[in-house]
């Protein structure tokens, strides 16, 4: 049953120590910053996190990991100029990395949300990062066998909810946000607006609310990046 509040703290209530959680975000663009401040506050450690990145700066994620919360993180892009904390870390041997291709990040979350137990795909083949993984060849083509990722937790950000969960985001704040929502046992989103059933044109619902356990509405304090950003 969906669950629609204006208290940060009731919506990550029950995330517990070593749960897995993903994060929407590509990024700052559509990271849900409160959320993860309240994840903070709230105090589950040895986390893992499937984000696209390992944080940027010293807020949200990045602040997460700093403070020795995340003991695994999935990403496909662990490293920029500000990922400073999770270089630090990783440096240390204090975090687990596990590199993912974006297109296989993003389609090996889709996969958990539709109920789809393997694909094949050719990224990834003749790396690293195919090791140890089952391949075939198929019409002439290298592929490498990926399984879904699961989460107990997802943490998304969009622009506007109804009352019964249906979601719209804001431009590339989009991202990650759609397919995770559909992967985790509880989705949890932070919106900016809660409007009256109804009031969302139902061809314009990104996310439906079928896929949503909770929604937090909370007053954005810091804006975000402009599309393309």
């Amino acid at each position: 049953m969906l669950r629609i509040t204006e208290d940060l703290r009731e919506a990550v209530e029950g995330i517990s120590d070593g749960s897995t959680v993903m994060i929407g975000g590509f990024g700052t663009a559509g990271q849900p910053v409160e959320l993860i401040d309240a994840l903070i506050d709230q105090g589950a450690s040895d986390l893992t996190v499937i984000n696209n990145n390992a944080g940027n700066g010293d807020v949200g994620l990045a602040q997460l990991i700093a403070l020795g919360r995340v003991r695994k993180i999935v990403c496909s892009f662990p490293r920029q100029k500000d990922s400073w904390h999770f270089d630090e870390k990783y440096r240390a041997g204090e975090i687990e990395l596990e590199v993912v291709p974006q297109g296989n990040l993003a389609e090996r979350i889709r996969a958990a949300g539709a109920g789809i137990g393997a694909f094949f795909t050719p990224t990834g083949y003749g790396t690293l990062l195919a090791e140890g993984k089952e391949t075939r060849r198929i019409d002439g083509r290298d592929y490498v066998l990926e399984y879904p990722i699961h989460a107990d937790f997802a943490l998304v950000k969009a622009l506007r909810a109804d009352g019964v969960g249906n979601l719209v985001y804001r431009k590339t704040a989009r991202n990650f946000g759609p397919v995770m929502a559909t992967a985790a046992r509880t989705t949890i989103v932070q919106v900016n607006e809660i409007v009256e059933t109804g009031a969302i044109d139902p061809e314009v619902v990104v996310t439906p609310g079928i896929y949503v356990d909770r929604v937090v509405r909370v007053d954005p304090v810091r804006p975000e990046p402009e599309e393309g950003q």
